[in-house]
């Protein structure tokens, strides 16, 4: 018996310890889910409730917030890159920024919306003083495989206020994007943000998969040292 033990000792604590790690992803998982229903039920509060002024600090992310200024359509740019269903079949286009300049703070960077890349008439711009309800969207930073800003050409694909600012030559600008919420002009663009961004919430699949795998391994082991059991008997 004692042989028989001997022959188990290594792959059981191989197999304890792999266990351990399933479960503690699996765990992992679980606080990760409730953290990621909190962030979620925190949006919805925010979509549900009415814009807070922008006040002059630094405003929470995704906070849903309004602010009165001018538009400087002189100075639009053009972050990423998206195809969208239009009338005219699939269309390729961008999403357009401009500075809101306004009196009691630095100007903001405004996402107004999605705009086909070629347009037959230009886009309709307010001529006055404009009030823009929207969300916070924070400062990104470039990654490994992020395509390459064309500051001359005023196109980004990373949203980031400082250097999109500089290249617009607004070197005082908040340090925040505002994304613009609400329902198309009658014109059709730009086109704004309908809601809030939802981030995806896959950890219960993930935790019951970790969870899963466990279980698995500790079937397979039983099996298998019922089988060593066995023979060696």
């Amino acid at each position: 018996m004692t042989r028989k033990l001997r022959r188990l000792l290594w792959p059981g604590v191989m197999a304890l310890a792999m266990v351990a790690v399933l479960l503690g992803l699996g765990t992992w998982q679980v606080r990760r889910l409730a953290w990621k229903q909190g962030v979620l039920a925190d949006i919805a509060r925010a979509e549900a409730a009415a814009p807070t002024p922008l006040g002059p600090g630094q405003p929470p992310p995704f906070a849903k917030v309004a602010v009165t200024g001018r538009l400087r359509a002189d100075l639009a740019a053009l972050y990423g890159s998206d195809v969208r269903d239009t009338p005219e079949g699939p269309t390729l286009g961008a999403f357009l920024i401009e500075p809101l300049v306004r009196a009691d703070g630095p100007p903001v960077l405004v996402e107004r919306g999605w705009v086909p890349e070629t347009r037959g008439r230009p886009l309709a711009e307010p001529g006055q003083d404009v009030t823009v309800t929207g969300y916070v969207h924070p400062a990104e930073t470039p990654g490994w495989f992020s395509a390459s800003d064309d500051p001359a050409g005023r196109r980004f694909f990373t949203l980031d206020p400082a250097a999109i600012g500089s290249a617009l030559d607004l070197p005082r600008i908040a340090p925040f994007v505002l994304v613009a919420l609400g329902p198309a002009p009658p014109e059709g663009y730009p086109d704004p943000a309908k809601h809030l961004p939802r981030p995806p919430n896959d950890h219960l699949q993930y935790a019951i998969t970790w969870y899963g795998l466990a279980a698995a391994l500790v079937v397979i082991f039983a099996v298998w040292s019922r089988k060593v059991l066995r023979d060696a008997g």
